[in-house]
């Protein structure tokens, strides 16, 4: 193999498609925006549930302290879920896979909403997250096995920029619930709005039925699958990343890239909620909470409009540079952007502004991911060390909340977010261990 461009990576990316390469691209693309957007609905309202569970003696502190408590449960959850759902994708398939993670973190969303006391809405937030978990690793290894090598890395970026129009969807949502929330005598203005909220997370599950009447396993995995069976080799097996030295390699530096980029983006950007509220309503009037509220919708969207570009800003550049030379400039950006959104977020305008560079840099970094690591992994592991990568992240995120939660308490936020980002320094340390994957075949 060299790294030579074979005629067909030059070609541009809709040469060779067909309208089943699209409709696979447009399920990929749904099931991860969904996925999304009740990620972000647990952003927009998590304040609000704990706040409601926890009772009119709960302090703004005790609310952010158990607040992180559900959100580290959903992380876990989420890394259980990477590990778990991965191994079955290889071993089950990308698109029955799919199909059971999405019924999960649809249907526990919508549960979420039901919960009485924060220890039920932080379970539900764990099994939320194992759906979520599983998702991400079948949908990437569906969409680059059945796609041709010189669309994979633009297909895969689509996927990633569509996690943005989910979280802007869910901003659209909260603020219709919001402009609810204001009208007098409305059922939503009782301190339950979060419930009504958390019932919309359920309607992605309708999903499935198009994935069971209309997409087939990629070739490359029944392939495979009929090559493991008839060799005996290690399929969806986590010990099989580890005893090979050039999968092993790639793991490491998987699970390195994949901590670097959650932690930037669990425990620094979905504070921004928590960052407008205390610039725009500082003292907590209940007068302002409405418009406040819609406020929050509008940055929510411009935050991820830019995560939108920011994604296929990625694949734009790894497809020019390759892929450490784009990394190298999404951790320089990470660096640069994220602490000043929250050093210079003053008003509401420059709250739209630095929002959107700031998702636009971090959805650069994670768009990466969904470019990068499924072309670390043999067809018989692509689902198990895409998820091992990007889910045991989780673990180790779960943890840096803790450690946010008690900087936010002990120091402030425009602090912890300083400290945090010193993460993406170690980015430039774990590029040059990565192999460049620019112009190569996925590994069989």
């Amino acid at each position: 193999m060299t790294d030579t461009l074979p005629p067909l990576e030059k070609k541009g990316f809709t040469a060779g498609l067909t309208g089943y390469h699209y409709l696979v691209l447009v399920v990929a693309c749904l099931g991860w925006s969904f996925d999304t957007m009740d990620q972000w609905l647990f952003v927009f309202s998590k304040q609000h549930a704990l706040a409601s569970l926890l009772g009119a003696a709960a302090t703004r502190e005790d609310v952010a302290y158990y607040t992180n408590i559900c959100t580290a449960a959903m992380m876990i959850g989420w890394a259980v879920g990477g590990l778990f759902f991965g191994m079955v994708g290889d071993r089950l398939g990308r698109t029955k896979t799919m199909a059971i993670t999405i019924l999960m973190y649809a249907g526990f969303t919508g549960l979420s909403g039901l919960s009485q006391t924060w220890e039920q809405f932080a379970l539900f937030r764990f099994l939320t997250g194992l759906g979520i978990g599983g998702e991400f690793a079948a949908g990437a290894s569906l969409v680059a096995e059945t796609f041709p090598a010189h669309s994979r890395a633009t297909a895969l970026s689509i996927v990633q920029a569509t996690s943005a129009l989910g979280n802007v969807t869910a901003a659209m949502v909260n603020l219709g619930f919001a402009h609810l929330y204001s009208m007098p005598g409305s059922v939503l203005n009782t301190g339950n709005g979060w419930r009504y909220l958390f019932t919309v997370g359920a309607v992605p599950a309708l999903l499935v039925f198009i994935i069971f009447l209309f997409i087939h396993e990629p070739e490359q995995w029944v392939q495979s699958r009929a090559r493991v069976k008839e060799n005996k080799q290690g399929s969806g097996n986590i010990l099989s990343l580890f005893t090979e030295r050039a999968v092993r390699r790639n793991t490491l530096v998987g699970v390195a890239l994949a901590a670097i980029g959650v932690i930037g983006f669990w425990g620094i950007s979905v504070w921004t909620p928590e960052l407008l509220r205390s610039v725009l309503n500082p003292d907590g009037l209940d007068a302002l909470k409405p418009t406040v509220e819609k406020q929050i919708s509008y940055a929510g969207m411009a935050q991820n409009l830019g995560g939108f570009f920011g994604a296929l800003g990625f694949a734009w550049l790894a497809n020019r540079v390759g892929r450490r030379g784009a990394f190298a400039v999404a951790f320089a950006l990470c660096l640069a952007v994220i602490p000043a959104t929250f050093f210079f977020t003053t008003s509401f305008v420059t709250g739209m502004v630095l929002f959107f560079l700031m998702g636009y840099a971090l959805l650069f970094l994670l768009g990466g991911f969904a470019v990068y690591f499924p072309e670390l992994f043999p067809t018989r592991l692509r689902s198990t060390g895409t998820g091992f990568c990007y889910n045991v992240a989780r673990f180790i995120t779960a943890g840096a909340l803790f450690f946010s939660g008690w900087m936010v308490k002990a120091y402030g936020l425009p602090m912890m977010v300083l400290g945090v980002s010193v993460v993406f320094i170690l980015g430039f340390l774990v590029i040059p261990f990565g192999p460049e994957t620019k112009g190569k075949p996925l590994p069989e």
